[in-house]
Formats: C-alpha cells, structure tokens, sequence
C-alpha cells in the first residue's frame, strides 16, 4: 500500500501529511510559532482519523531533517524517531531545502534555478541552489545575502527563489531575472520525496539519526545576570 506519514517541523509551520504510492490522502497545517510541542500528534491523530487509518496501518515515517529551527527540528525528529520505533517501521530523511525546492520543481524550467532558503536571523540564510531539475548546483550552507549574491545565476536563466527568508531579501536582491514566491515548507513535498526514497530503500537509522541543525544550538546568557539563562 506505500502509505506514509510525513512529518514538517523545521520552520514556525507545522505540517503533517499521508501519501499512498506517492500520491496526497490528505495534509493538516497549522501556520503559527511555537505551537509543535502541543500541536503536532493531535494534528497527526486528527489526519489519521480523517483518512480512516491507524498508526499500525503505515508503512513508513518521513520527516524533514533540516536545517532550520532547532526546537521545530528536534521535536519533528524525536515524534517521528518515535512512531517508528514504536510502529516498528522505517524512518525517512528528507532534506528540508530538497522539500521545499520539489514544490515547484515542475513549473521551473530546466536551464533555471531554484533557491529554497530558511531563515537564520539578521540578513543570513539557509540556502542552496538547484537546477530545474533539481540537481544541486551548490552545497547547502549558511549565507549572508547582500546585492552581489547569485549574481552568477542571473545571467543563464530565472531565479527562483523561495522560503521564509524571501521577504527579508526582496530588498537586497534587485535583477529582472528574479522571482520571489510566497511559499513555505510543506509536509506534501516532504511525502512526495520520501516516496521515492522509499521505493529505493533509502532509510535511517531510527536509534542513531540527529537532525542537520547546520549550526550549533547556543544558549545565550542573559547581561543582566549571568546566573541567568
């Protein structure tokens, strides 16, 4: 039956989504910050029951594996590490920058590019670039955007860019070849890959696999008090 549950937890939005052979059953989504620790299994029970489907009856977990928020990512991850190994069933990795570029990977030509960033405060992203196929141009990292950045791409085709990062570099990046969509990760795209990693049985290791958080989590401590975190 291939039905899996993906799971979307790396920005403020909490996505959870079914996929059979690939394609959508069904996808909750709730857009607001810091609502994953409450919200995330009453959202997975709420899509499980609309479909009329038990935990027992899936075949796989998939989640988004990063980067992004550090407590959204462990939260996704641990609930997912979670039901698999509870379920007794394989657990996904998807790239969270893939998901998100594979939403519009399909209205993008192939000579273009696609740049799917997160947000990483002040002007820095998480960021890669693939092509409208969505072969990988260059490597995930973290990047401070100024009105030099991709200036290599502008020339060879349209850039798409996308994400949560878009509205802080509208104002940075100025070229006619550029395109800033309005669109945020999903757990549908995160299916949608996984499908494929899953016909190719390409699966982690539910005990051992972390998150790419990208950058080590720190906590600050407070000025005004350093007993104080």
């Amino acid at each position: 039956m291939g039905l899996i549950l993906s799971i979307e937890t790396a920005i403020a939005v909490c996505s959870v989504a079914l996929h059979r052979e690939g394609n959508l059953l069904g996808r909750l989504e709730l857009h607001q910050d810091n609502v994953h620790s409450q919200k995330l299994m009453p959202i997975i029970d709420a899509l499980l029951t609309q479909g009329g489907f038990k935990t027992n009856d899936l075949q796989a977990i998939a989640v988004s594996s990063g980067p992004g928020s550090y407590t959204g990512l462990r939260i996704g991850v641990s609930t997912a590490k979670g039901m698999a190994f509870a379920n007794d069933i394989p657990l996904i990795a998807v790239d969270t920058l893939d998901a998100l570029a594979y939403g519009i990977h399909q209205i993008v030509d192939p000579k273009d590019f696609i740049v799917p960033m997160i947000d990483a405060r002040r002007m820095e992203v998480y960021q890669k670039v693939l092509d409208g196929e969505m072969n990988e141009i260059s490597v995930l990292e973290p990047l401070i955007i100024d009105g030099s950045s991709y200036i290599e791409y502008f020339d060879r085709g349209k850039v798409f860019f996308l994400g949560d990062a878009v509205s802080k570099i509208k104002n940075q990046i100025k070229h006619h070849n550029a395109r800033f969509l309005d669109m945020v990760n999903s757990a549908s795209s995160v299916g949608k890959l996984a499908h494929k990693k899953f016909m190719m049985n390409d699966m982690v290791d539910v005990a051992y696999f972390e998150p790419n958080y990208l950058k080590e989590f720190r906590v600050i401590t407070s000025k005004k008090n350093p007993l104080l975190l």
